[in-house]
């Protein structure tokens, strides 16, 4: 179904203003042409994607059952429902998924979603194949090549991994993640406390000062060696360079934990866990921060105010009743 002018226009628009993040606006523009062509699939499925860039997989799962009544086949549809699966943890089901939809989309980008999906699945030799192939046809897609430096990682090919992670640095100069696992591979032979020493080193530079990568690195270097106050301050510096990766944070408040420092151990944590409350690791470590400080009303409390937020986190309300029971 073609799109008149003024959805055309509208489409453009907030295809362009999804591009710079200014996606309420993108919404806007959509809903909008959505009033005049309420059945078109191009638009229907574009709202749907800026739902799920948004975590709101309910209403674009709306609107990709609503294209797929129509169009079984739909690959964009099928795409979208294969995303929300892959959020969900349903892998098997967001691999089908993501199946349907390459048979009729060639591009590369659907390919790489079935390849992650497989490595979810531990299925890492179906998961090489699919982006060796890809890689035939395209030797320097970085995309690929950094999803089966991943692979190779998991499966403890270090030498190949290695060589994937340095191809990956001269494709982007830029990318920390690559700098960091270069480093880390070349220290996998060596003395912790050489690989601490250069590391040090390294992220006193300045071109390296501000690399979040690196100094998680030096973060987890530090931790294994036993020095856990260094780790932890190594974490946070991390964690304020991206303060978008819990991971950082996570390692700060283990190391605080590992030290007996559950004061700030249950601070960091809890930070984290509002903002991951599915993390059952975290959770788990914080719920015993509390009962270390006889304080499991802090710890019930919590759980309130992130359920409060969350309804729908059965998982939660389940941990919650438990407790309260106790």
């Amino acid at each position: 179904m073609s799109l008149s002018e003024f959805c055309r226009i509208k489409w453009e628009h907030a295809r362009d203003l999804k591009k710079k993040g200014r996606l309420q606006e993108a919404e806007n523009e959509l809903k909008e042409a959505l009033d005049e062509a309420p059945d078109n699939f191009l638009l229907k499925s574009s709202l749907a994607e800026l739902y799920l860039r948004q975590d709101r997989t309910t209403e674009a799962r709306i609107l990709a059952d609503s294209i797929l009544s129509s169009d079984a086949q739909h690959p964009q549809a099928q795409y979208i429902l294969g995303e929300i699966y892959f959020k969900q943890e349903k892998f098997e089901e967001a691999l089908q998924c993501f199946r349907r939809a390459s048979m009729n989309d060639s591009r590369q980008y659907i390919q790489l979603r079935i390849a992650r999906a497989l490595r979810e699945m531990r299925r890492s030799k179906e998961a090489l194949e699919i982006l060796d192939s890809s890689l035939l046809n395209d030797k320097e897609n970085i995309h690929f090549l950094r999803e089966k430096a991943l692979i190779l990682n998991r499966l403890k090919r270090w030498d190949e991994a290695l060589e994937l992670y340095e191809k990956i640095r001269e494709l982007d100069p830029e990318d920390s993640f690559a700098r960091r696992q270069v480093f880390r591979l070349k220290g996998m032979n060596r003395p912790d406390e050489v690989v601490i020493r250069e590391l040090k080193k390294v992220v006193d530079l300045p071109a390296t000062r501000d690399d979040a990568h690196l100094h998680g690195l030096l973060g987890q270097k530090l931790r294994e060696s036993g020095k856990l106050k260094e780790a932890a301050a190594e974490y946070r510096a991390a964690q304020r360079l991206a303060p978008d990766d819990m991971f950082f944070l996570k390692q700060e408040g283990f190391c605080h934990y590992k030290l007996g420092d559950y004061q700030e151990a249950a601070k960091i944590l809890g930070q984290a866990f509002r903002k991951d409350p599915n993390d059952y690791i975290v959770r788990s470590t914080l719920q015993k921060t509390f009962e270390y400080r006889q304080n499991m009303g802090g710890f019930i409390s919590l759980l309130e105010e992130i359920i409060n937020d969350q309804p729908h986190n059965m998982k939660l309300v389940g941990i919650l009743k438990k407790l309260k029971k106790q």
